[in-house]
């Protein structure tokens, strides 16, 4: 299948030529015909597998042969559940929209909210946002959604997993019309939030699946190392860093703070990293992100806040330093590196804090996973042994069984007691067998001396 076969727009379609795409992926080649004939749709397909396109084609292709239902309201919502994803996002939404009448504004936490309110006032077609954001300005009466014609949600699992129900249900609320088209993307269809949301947004989707994430990913090696502790993980990084061939690494930690700490170490080092996570302002992040897509670091260590929506060709390695809380994370932590046909490199590192992450990631994969180890580093640690608990059944049928076992009769032993009077007390000397008359009066003398 070629885009040439979707019957698109013709200024649509020279913009997709111009910018070097001609055979789609699997997920746009089932996205975008359902999404162009009007059926709402739920998705899933693994990262880097040109989910974006799969839905910014169709709107393109909606806005471009249907009248506008509001002169006024965005026609357009697109949320993604992190301010990199937003931006990532609205680049490639803009490359599309140049040629075109059609406005698209990037609203984010974190910028300035009077400028957003500015850019919303000139009634752009297309919103790009994360749903916090939006969602207070839908509150303020910035802007109104009666007119909007498509609601997109990106990553959706990942935006419920973040605590965004709430600003999700605001934003369906305010467009809860008849002819509004819902556009669902995520991770895996198995999600039960994910589920049940659907269920409120959508109308009669349509479900596709394009390789679940424990499928294997062809262009990424992975490896799996022990370590006893931290200071173990830091030998290995450092042993990683010295010995492999790379061109730009990413490394996941599980703290803000070990971000921080760890570019340091690495900077201490002559080597050139630098640390992203949200304790950054938005200005911040953003230098960063630009700087290191430009290759002006080789080294980014950064939390989870990296692991989705980025499109960074140039990452040869990614190194989980710490195994990730959420399962479905590490498919896209290693989804940074193997993009656009390139190889990579995915390392991880397992402790015992990791060992828990790092079974349920074994589970999700569906595969038994051997680890490797390097030569020099002796590491104890084998991992740990699941705690074996007793069957409630079997507790249960042992302490009827003892219940109703009858009593073992007690040992009856033959005492003798002698009273003995001294100092006006009496002593009571307890035998375990009977004495003769002999033996109590040389017993009573013994006492009385």
């Amino acid at each position: 299948m070629q885009f040439s076969d979707f019957g698109l727009d013709s200024t649509l379609m020279n913009t997709v030529q111009h910018l070097g795409f001609s055979e789609p992926t699997q997920i746009q080649q089932q996205a975008i015909p359902a999404a162009m004939a009007g059926h709402d749709l739920i998705a899933s397909s693994k990262t880097g597998s040109g989910k974006t396109l799969a839905f910014v084609i169709p709107a393109i292709q909606r806005l471009s042969k249907n009248r506008a239902l509001s002169k006024r309201d965005p026609r357009v919502v697109i949320l993604t559940p992190t301010r990199e994803l937003a931006k990532q996002v609205f680049s490639q939404l803009r490359l599309f929209t140049a040629n075109t009448q059609f406005k698209a504004v990037l609203i984010l936490g974190g910028e300035n909210f009077n400028d957003q309110v500015k850019v919303l006032e000139k009634e752009p077609e297309f919103i790009v946002a994360t749903p916090g954001r939006l969602a207070d300005h839908l509150k303020q009466g910035h802007f109104y959604l009666n007119g909007l014609e498509l609601l997109i949600l990106d990553e959706a699992d990942r935006m419920l997993d973040l605590g965004f129900s709430k600003e999700l249900s605001q934003i369906n609320q305010a467009a809860d019309h008849r002819k509004r088209q819902t556009l669902l993307f995520s991770a895996t269809l198995d999600h039960a939030q994910v589920n049940d949301f659907a269920k409120e947004l959508l109308k009669k989707p349509k479900r596709i699946a394009i390789e679940a994430g424990h499928t294997e990913h062809i262009d990424i090696t992975k490896r799996f190392y022990l370590a006893d502790n931290l200071t173990q993980k830091e030998d290995l990084l450092q042993h990683f860093l010295a010995t492999e061939k790379s061109q730009q690494i990413i490394i996941f930690t599980a703290t803000r703070s070990d971000t921080e700490r760890l570019a340091k170490i690495l900077s201490m080092q002559s080597l050139n990293a630098v640390a992203l996570s949200g304790e950054l302002n938005q200005s911040q992040r953003n230098q960063i992100m630009d700087s290191f897509a430009k290759g002006q670091h080789k080294i980014l260590v950064t939390t989870d806040l990296a692991s989705r929506g980025l499109d960074l060709v140039n990452v040869s390695h990614v190194i989980n330093f710490d195994m990730p809380k959420h399962t479905e994370e590490f498919v896209h932590r290693i989804g940074r590196t193997g993009r656009a046909g390139t190889k990579g490199d995915a390392i991880s590192l397992v402790g015992p804090n990791d060992w828990l992450s790092f079974k349920n990631v074994e589970a999700f994969l569906q595969q038994k996973i051997t680890f490797t180890k390097v030569d020099g580093i002796k590491v104890k640690f084998k991992g740990l042994k699941p705690k074996k608990a007793k069957p409630e059944k079997a507790k249960i049928a042992k302490a009827t069984e003892q219940k109703a076992q009858p009593r073992k009769p007690q040992k009856v032993i033959k005492k003798t007691f002698v009273d003995i009077q001294d100092a006006g007390a009496m002593k009571i000397i307890k035998r375990k067998k009977a004495l003769s008359a002999d033996q109590i009066e040389d017993s009573t003398k013994k006492e009385q001396d």
